[in-house]
Formats: C-alpha cells, structure tokens, sequence
C-alpha cells in the first residue's frame, strides 16, 4: 500500500510539473530570431547567453507552460480516486504557479548557459549534469520562493524519496525528449 501510495505521488508531482517540463520544449518549437543578450559578450570575452537563447523562445516556452498549465487545471488529477486538491491550494490559481514553473525553467536553462560560456562550452556541448538539471532545480526553487505553500503541498508525502525519484526520471525523460527534438529537426543536437 504505502509503494502504491508513493508511486500516486509521483505520478502527480511529474503531473503538476508538466509546465516547467513542456517550456524548453516549447521553446526549442518556437525560438530563433533575436538573441536574449543582443550579441554582446560578458566581461571574460565570450557571449553572455549565445544566439540558443532568444526573446521568441522565452516568451513562447512560457506561454506554452502556462497553455499546458491550463490543460493540467482543465483535466485535473489524472488519477482517479485519489483526493488531490493542490491544484487550488489555498487560492494559489494553478495558472499562475505554471507561469512560474515555466518561466523558472527557462531562466534556468538560461542561467545553464550563462555557466557554460564561462566555462568554456561552445554552444551546443553537453554540461553532463548542469543541461539536465538546470530547468527543474531553478524552476522548483522559483515556484518555492513564489508559492512556497504550493510547492510544501506538493512535496508533502516524503519530500526527499519523491525528490529522488524526480531528479532520476528527469535526465531520462529530457534525453528523451532531446532525441525526439533532434529526430523531427528542432534540435543541432541529440542531448
């Protein structure tokens, strides 16, 4: 029972958090055009984001998050029988915590990109670690310090197990959708 239970929880925090995952998707859909940095370079020489970071794509990813933010609210728990009331936490209106979790998730893939230009990666080459974590971990932290209630609720069965278990699925499930981009043609690269 207490494996069932756990697996519920899973199964609705990678639910709720579909915005912040859909929003680099969205974002590789719908970016190009003028670079978020405007082409200029940081204080080291190298660009500040790179021409990969653009308004089109900040601006849609973030509106794709929220539209999947709506169907998320539209559809509900997804899983029958199970009370689950964290999508009107308190009047926290599920839109606008997706409005968060998208634009977390794109700033901190930005935020990725600013650390790799300081590192030296061209754009393109893999961070391991940093390019499949940077979304979710900055994206969670935003929504925390935003609607800190909101994300406790989420959290509530056994934060760290269910942390865990996010932090496994999520470089499976973005290598996978990375392999789809590259596949169909969005993407240069297949990480």
């Amino acid at each position: 029972m207490d494996e069932e239970r756990n697996l519920v929880a899973i199964i609705l925090i990678m639910w709720y958090l579909l915005p912040a995952y859909l929003a680099n998707t969205v974002a590789a859909l719908v970016g190009g055009g003028a670079p978020i940095d405007g082409g200029r370079n940081w204080s080291d020489g190298k660009r500040i984001l790179g021409d990969g970071k653009t308004w089109k794509g900040l601006i849609g990813g973030t509106i794709g998050g929220v539209i999947t933010g709506m169907i998320v609210l539209k559809i509900g728990n997804p899983i029958s029988g199970v009370e689950n009331d964290i999508l009107n936490l308190e009047g926290n209106d599920y839109v606008h915590v997706s409005v968060v979790l998208s634009f977390g998730a794109l700033f901190g893939d930005m935020l990725a990109s600013f650390v790799k230009r300081r590192m030296g990666f061209e754009r393109g080459s893999m961070a391991l670690g940093l390019d499949q974590y940077d979304f979710v971990v900055i994206s969670l932290i935003m929504t925390w310090l935003v609607y800190g209630q909101w994300i406790e609720e989420l959290f509530s069965t056994h934060i760290w197990r269910e942390l865990m278990t996010i932090f496994i699925l999520t470089p499976l499930l973005h290598r996978g959708v990375n392999i789809i981009g590259y596949k169909i043609g969005v993407k240069n690269e297949p990480w």
